[in-house]
Protein backbone atom coordinates (compact mmCIF):
# COMPACT_ATOMS: atom_id res chain seq x y z
CA UNK A 1 0.00 0.00 0.00
CA UNK A 2 1.18 3.41 -0.40
CA UNK A 3 2.19 5.90 2.15
CA UNK A 4 0.02 9.01 2.90
CA UNK A 5 3.40 11.42 0.78
CA UNK A 6 3.25 8.69 -1.96
CA UNK A 7 -0.19 9.06 -2.21
CA UNK A 8 -0.36 12.47 -2.29
CA UNK A 9 2.76 13.01 -5.04
CA UNK A 10 0.98 12.06 -7.68
CA UNK A 11 -0.57 14.42 -9.91
CA UNK A 12 -4.16 14.61 -9.25
CA UNK A 13 -6.10 16.42 -12.22
CA UNK A 14 -9.21 18.34 -10.60
CA UNK A 15 -12.17 19.94 -12.62
CA UNK A 16 -12.26 22.86 -9.93
CA UNK A 17 -10.43 26.02 -11.96
CA UNK A 18 -9.99 27.74 -8.65
CA UNK A 19 -10.89 26.43 -4.83
CA UNK A 20 -13.60 29.15 -4.04
CA UNK A 21 -15.57 27.98 -7.05
CA UNK A 22 -18.16 24.57 -7.92
CA UNK A 23 -17.19 21.93 -10.21
CA UNK A 24 -18.62 23.30 -13.80
CA UNK A 25 -21.33 20.87 -14.16
CA UNK A 26 -22.75 21.96 -17.11
CA UNK A 27 -19.90 21.84 -18.63
CA UNK A 28 -18.74 18.36 -17.31
CA UNK A 29 -22.13 16.84 -18.60
CA UNK A 30 -21.12 18.47 -22.26
CA UNK A 31 -17.79 16.67 -22.15
CA UNK A 32 -19.95 13.30 -21.30
CA UNK A 33 -18.53 13.09 -18.15
CA UNK A 34 -21.68 13.16 -15.85
CA UNK A 35 -23.82 11.25 -18.26
CA UNK A 36 -21.61 8.00 -16.39
CA UNK A 37 -19.37 9.37 -13.83
CA UNK A 38 -19.23 6.00 -11.94
CA UNK A 39 -17.67 4.45 -14.73
CA UNK A 40 -15.13 7.06 -15.48
CA UNK A 41 -14.70 7.32 -11.35
CA UNK A 42 -14.02 3.77 -11.41
CA UNK A 43 -11.46 3.79 -14.25
CA UNK A 44 -9.36 6.20 -12.85
CA UNK A 45 -9.50 4.14 -9.65
CA UNK A 46 -8.45 0.78 -11.34
CA UNK A 47 -5.12 3.11 -12.27
CA UNK A 48 -4.82 4.02 -8.82
CA UNK A 49 -4.61 0.69 -7.42
CA UNK A 50 -2.07 -0.16 -10.61
CA UNK A 51 0.14 1.91 -9.37
CA UNK A 52 -0.44 1.04 -5.70
CA UNK A 53 0.31 -2.93 -6.86
CA UNK A 54 3.57 -1.55 -8.56
CA UNK A 55 4.69 -0.36 -4.96
CA UNK A 56 3.34 -2.99 -2.97
CA UNK A 57 2.37 -6.37 -4.22
CA UNK A 58 -1.41 -7.86 -3.05
CA UNK A 59 0.13 -10.48 -1.65
CA UNK A 60 2.71 -8.57 0.71
CA UNK A 61 -0.63 -6.44 1.30
CA UNK A 62 -2.87 -9.14 2.84
CA UNK A 63 -0.26 -10.52 4.80
CA UNK A 64 -0.13 -7.43 6.84
CA UNK A 65 -3.54 -7.13 6.89
CA UNK A 66 -4.30 -10.84 8.21
CA UNK A 67 -1.10 -9.73 10.75
CA UNK A 68 -3.89 -7.43 12.44
CA UNK A 69 -6.61 -8.62 14.32
CA UNK A 70 -9.21 -9.69 12.52
CA UNK A 71 -11.28 -11.05 15.28
CA UNK A 72 -13.38 -7.81 15.73
CA UNK A 73 -16.53 -8.69 16.38
CA UNK A 74 -17.88 -6.22 13.33
CA UNK A 75 -18.53 -3.18 15.52
CA UNK A 76 -19.56 -1.28 12.50
CA UNK A 77 -22.84 -3.34 11.77
CA UNK A 78 -22.96 -3.82 15.84
CA UNK A 79 -23.14 0.12 15.93
CA UNK A 80 -26.23 0.43 13.22
CA UNK A 81 -27.97 -2.02 15.02
CA UNK A 82 -28.73 -0.19 18.00
CA UNK A 83 -32.26 0.97 18.66
CA UNK A 84 -33.64 3.85 16.57
CA UNK A 85 -32.46 5.18 13.91
CA UNK A 86 -28.79 5.47 13.39
CA UNK A 87 -26.59 8.15 11.80
CA UNK A 88 -23.52 7.63 9.87
CA UNK A 89 -21.89 10.94 9.24
CA UNK A 90 -19.04 11.96 6.43
CA UNK A 91 -16.19 13.92 6.24
CA UNK A 92 -16.33 14.41 2.57
CA UNK A 93 -14.31 17.84 0.94
CA UNK A 94 -15.67 17.86 -2.48
CA UNK A 95 -17.63 15.80 -5.19
CA UNK A 96 -18.22 15.91 -8.79
CA UNK A 97 -21.47 16.92 -8.34
CA UNK A 98 -21.48 19.61 -5.69
CA UNK A 99 -17.67 20.84 -6.70
CA UNK A 100 -15.66 21.88 -3.30
CA UNK A 101 -17.78 21.82 -0.56
CA UNK A 102 -15.36 22.60 2.33
CA UNK A 103 -12.31 24.67 1.47
CA UNK A 104 -11.45 24.92 4.84
CA UNK A 105 -11.17 20.87 5.92
CA UNK A 106 -10.28 20.22 9.72
CA UNK A 107 -11.08 16.57 9.18
CA UNK A 108 -10.06 15.01 12.57
CA UNK A 109 -11.83 17.89 14.40
CA UNK A 110 -15.09 17.15 12.32
CA UNK A 111 -15.13 13.77 12.99
CA UNK A 112 -14.94 14.13 16.73
CA UNK A 113 -17.86 16.92 16.60
CA UNK A 114 -19.94 13.92 14.52
CA UNK A 115 -18.69 11.95 17.65
CA UNK A 116 -19.33 14.41 20.05
CA UNK A 117 -23.09 15.10 18.57
CA UNK A 118 -23.71 11.27 18.64
CA UNK A 119 -23.15 9.79 15.78
CA UNK A 120 -23.34 5.60 15.55
CA UNK A 121 -20.26 5.62 12.90
CA UNK A 122 -18.16 7.93 10.76
CA UNK A 123 -17.92 7.31 6.49
CA UNK A 124 -14.33 9.20 5.34
CA UNK A 125 -13.85 9.67 1.53
CA UNK A 126 -10.25 8.69 0.90
CA UNK A 127 -10.96 9.18 -3.54
CA UNK A 128 -8.44 11.83 -4.30
CA UNK A 129 -9.73 13.13 -7.94
CA UNK A 130 -13.57 14.07 -7.45
CA UNK A 131 -13.65 14.00 -4.35
CA UNK A 132 -10.60 15.11 -2.69
CA UNK A 133 -9.95 12.67 -0.46
CA UNK A 134 -6.88 10.83 1.00
CA UNK A 135 -6.10 7.89 3.03
CA UNK A 136 -4.03 9.86 5.31
CA UNK A 137 -7.41 11.33 6.40
CA UNK A 138 -9.14 7.74 7.22
CA UNK A 139 -5.93 7.12 9.53
CA UNK A 140 -5.58 9.82 11.61
CA UNK A 141 -9.63 10.17 12.34
CA UNK A 142 -9.82 6.00 12.73
CA UNK A 143 -6.73 6.47 15.33
CA UNK A 144 -8.81 9.93 17.00
CA UNK A 145 -12.38 8.57 17.28
CA UNK A 146 -13.58 5.58 19.16
CA UNK A 147 -16.60 4.92 16.97
CA UNK A 148 -16.22 2.68 14.00
CA UNK A 149 -15.47 4.15 10.30
CA UNK A 150 -15.91 3.28 6.95
CA UNK A 151 -13.73 4.05 4.28
CA UNK A 152 -15.91 5.05 1.64
CA UNK A 153 -14.09 4.72 -2.21
CA UNK A 154 -14.93 2.83 -5.40
CA UNK A 155 -13.47 -0.84 -4.56
CA UNK A 156 -13.19 -2.23 -7.99
CA UNK A 157 -9.85 -4.62 -6.16
CA UNK A 158 -9.54 -6.81 -3.14
CA UNK A 159 -6.27 -4.71 -2.70
CA UNK A 160 -8.40 -1.81 -1.57
CA UNK A 161 -10.06 -4.20 1.20
CA UNK A 162 -6.65 -4.72 2.67
CA UNK A 163 -5.59 -1.02 2.64
CA UNK A 164 -8.73 -0.08 4.45
CA UNK A 165 -8.00 -2.73 6.77
CA UNK A 166 -4.76 -1.38 7.04
CA UNK A 167 -5.76 1.87 7.48
CA UNK A 168 -8.26 1.23 10.68
CA UNK A 169 -11.62 0.98 8.65
CA UNK A 170 -14.00 -0.87 10.38
CA UNK A 171 -16.55 -1.37 7.22
CA UNK A 172 -15.96 -0.95 3.50
CA UNK A 173 -18.25 -0.05 0.71
CA UNK A 174 -19.06 -2.81 -2.13
CA UNK A 175 -21.08 -0.31 -5.01
CA UNK A 176 -23.69 -3.56 -6.93
CA UNK A 177 -23.40 -1.36 -9.81
CA UNK A 178 -19.45 -1.86 -10.37
CA UNK A 179 -19.39 -5.40 -9.26
CA UNK A 180 -21.51 -8.61 -10.24
CA UNK A 181 -23.01 -10.56 -7.63
CA UNK A 182 -19.83 -13.29 -7.82
CA UNK A 183 -17.36 -10.25 -7.36
CA UNK A 184 -19.94 -8.94 -3.95
CA UNK A 185 -19.85 -12.18 -2.97
CA UNK A 186 -15.96 -13.02 -3.03
CA UNK A 187 -15.02 -9.17 -1.28
CA UNK A 188 -18.05 -9.95 1.26
CA UNK A 189 -16.00 -13.18 2.31
CA UNK A 190 -12.57 -11.86 2.27
CA UNK A 191 -14.31 -8.78 3.98
CA UNK A 192 -15.76 -11.23 6.95
CA UNK A 193 -12.36 -13.04 6.87
CA UNK A 194 -10.51 -9.27 7.78
CA UNK A 195 -12.99 -8.61 10.27
CA UNK A 196 -14.43 -6.10 8.12
CA UNK A 197 -17.95 -4.84 7.55
CA UNK A 198 -19.60 -4.46 4.25
CA UNK A 199 -22.25 -1.88 3.24
CA UNK A 200 -23.10 -2.76 -0.30
CA UNK A 201 -24.93 -0.18 -2.29
CA UNK A 202 -27.58 -0.13 -4.22
CA UNK A 203 -29.92 1.58 -6.62
CA UNK A 204 -32.64 -0.42 -7.78
CA UNK A 205 -34.64 -4.16 -7.25
CA UNK A 206 -32.08 -5.58 -9.59
CA UNK A 207 -29.02 -4.64 -7.43
CA UNK A 208 -30.70 -5.17 -4.33
CA UNK A 209 -31.85 -8.98 -5.47
CA UNK A 210 -28.05 -9.48 -5.87
CA UNK A 211 -26.78 -7.96 -2.44
CA UNK A 212 -29.08 -10.52 -0.99
CA UNK A 213 -28.19 -13.00 -2.95
CA UNK A 214 -24.22 -12.41 -1.90
CA UNK A 215 -25.28 -12.52 1.31
CA UNK A 216 -25.05 -8.91 2.28
CA UNK A 217 -25.57 -8.08 5.78
CA UNK A 218 -25.73 -4.38 5.63
CA UNK A 219 -27.40 -3.28 2.20
CA UNK A 220 -27.14 1.37 1.24
CA UNK A 221 -29.65 2.72 -0.74
CA UNK A 222 -28.08 5.60 -2.93
CA UNK A 223 -31.02 8.00 -3.48
CA UNK A 224 -28.86 9.54 -5.92
CA UNK A 225 -28.56 8.24 -9.26
CA UNK A 226 -24.97 7.64 -9.90
CA UNK A 227 -25.20 7.56 -13.53
CA UNK A 228 -26.17 11.01 -14.24
CA UNK A 229 -26.35 12.41 -10.24
CA UNK A 230 -30.40 13.29 -9.93
CA UNK A 231 -31.52 12.47 -6.27
CA UNK A 232 -34.95 10.98 -5.19
CA UNK A 233 -34.88 10.56 -1.91
CA UNK A 234 -38.28 8.36 -2.00
CA UNK A 235 -36.03 5.94 -3.46
CA UNK A 236 -34.72 4.31 -0.05
CA UNK A 237 -39.14 3.80 0.82
CA UNK A 238 -39.58 2.42 -2.44
CA UNK A 239 -37.22 -0.55 -2.03
CA UNK A 240 -37.04 -0.72 1.79
CA UNK A 241 -39.63 -3.83 1.56
CA UNK A 242 -37.83 -5.71 -0.45
CA UNK A 243 -34.87 -6.00 2.67
CA UNK A 244 -35.68 -8.91 5.05
CA UNK A 245 -35.44 -7.17 8.31
CA UNK A 246 -32.59 -9.31 9.46
CA UNK A 247 -30.50 -6.99 6.91
CA UNK A 248 -29.54 -3.89 8.00
CA UNK A 249 -30.93 -0.93 6.11
CA UNK A 250 -29.13 2.06 5.20
CA UNK A 251 -30.63 4.94 3.73
CA UNK A 252 -27.99 7.14 1.56
CA UNK A 253 -27.85 10.60 -0.04
CA UNK A 254 -29.98 13.40 -0.50
CA UNK A 255 -31.54 13.60 3.30
CA UNK A 256 -31.49 17.00 4.35
CA UNK A 257 -34.03 17.81 7.13
CA UNK A 258 -35.94 16.79 10.80
CA UNK A 259 -38.99 15.74 7.98
CA UNK A 260 -36.46 13.76 5.86
CA UNK A 261 -35.15 11.61 8.88
CA UNK A 262 -38.84 11.33 10.09
CA UNK A 263 -39.43 9.89 6.56
CA UNK A 264 -37.45 7.23 6.86
CA UNK A 265 -37.92 6.46 10.59
CA UNK A 266 -41.32 5.95 9.24
CA UNK A 267 -40.35 3.29 6.31
CA UNK A 268 -38.13 1.28 9.39
CA UNK A 269 -34.68 2.30 8.14
CA UNK A 270 -32.16 1.28 10.28
CA UNK A 271 -29.35 4.18 9.42
CA UNK A 272 -28.86 7.01 7.08
CA UNK A 273 -25.46 8.42 5.56
CA UNK A 274 -25.51 11.81 5.62
CA UNK A 275 -22.67 14.31 4.15
CA UNK A 276 -23.48 17.62 2.34
CA UNK A 277 -26.03 18.46 4.68
CA UNK A 278 -23.37 18.22 7.80
CA UNK A 279 -20.39 19.34 6.00
CA UNK A 280 -21.97 22.85 5.08
CA UNK A 281 -23.26 23.16 8.15
CA UNK A 282 -21.03 25.60 10.05
CA UNK A 283 -21.94 24.05 13.63
CA UNK A 284 -22.54 20.12 12.79
CA UNK A 285 -23.38 19.34 16.03
CA UNK A 286 -26.22 21.62 16.15
CA UNK A 287 -27.13 20.38 12.85
CA UNK A 288 -26.93 16.28 13.64
CA UNK A 289 -28.67 17.22 16.83
CA UNK A 290 -31.71 19.15 14.78
CA UNK A 291 -31.79 16.19 12.76
CA UNK A 292 -32.09 13.82 15.41
CA UNK A 293 -34.61 15.65 16.41
CA UNK A 294 -32.90 16.46 19.95
CA UNK A 295 -32.94 19.64 21.61
CA UNK A 296 -29.91 21.64 22.78
CA UNK A 297 -31.40 20.83 26.73
CA UNK A 298 -31.16 16.99 25.57
CA UNK A 299 -27.66 17.13 24.47
CA UNK A 300 -27.18 19.51 27.73
CA UNK A 301 -28.49 16.46 29.80
CA UNK A 302 -26.27 13.75 27.55
CA UNK A 303 -23.09 15.78 28.41
CA UNK A 304 -23.76 16.25 32.03
CA UNK A 305 -24.74 12.51 32.40
CA UNK A 306 -21.95 11.49 30.63
CA UNK A 307 -19.33 13.51 32.91
CA UNK A 308 -21.32 11.86 35.95
CA UNK A 309 -20.77 8.55 34.28
CA UNK A 310 -16.91 9.28 34.34
CA UNK A 311 -16.72 10.79 37.68
CA UNK A 312 -17.77 7.55 38.79
CA UNK A 313 -15.76 5.21 37.47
Amino acid sequence: MLSASDTDSFSIDIYVADAKEDFDTKRLRNRGFMSDILNTIAQYTRERVARSKAAVSTETLRQRALAMNCSTGFPFEKALAQDGIRFICECKKASPSKGLIAEDFPYVRIAKEYEDAGAACISVLTEPKWFLGQDSYLQEITQTVSIPCIRKDFTIDEYMIYEAKLLGASAVLLICALLDTDTLRRYLSLSDELGLSALVEAHDETEIASALSAGARIIGVNNRNLKNFTVDIGNSGKLRSLVPPEVLFVAESGIKTRADVAALEQAHVDAILIGETLMRAPDKKRMLRELQGRTDTDAACTEHACRNEGGNE
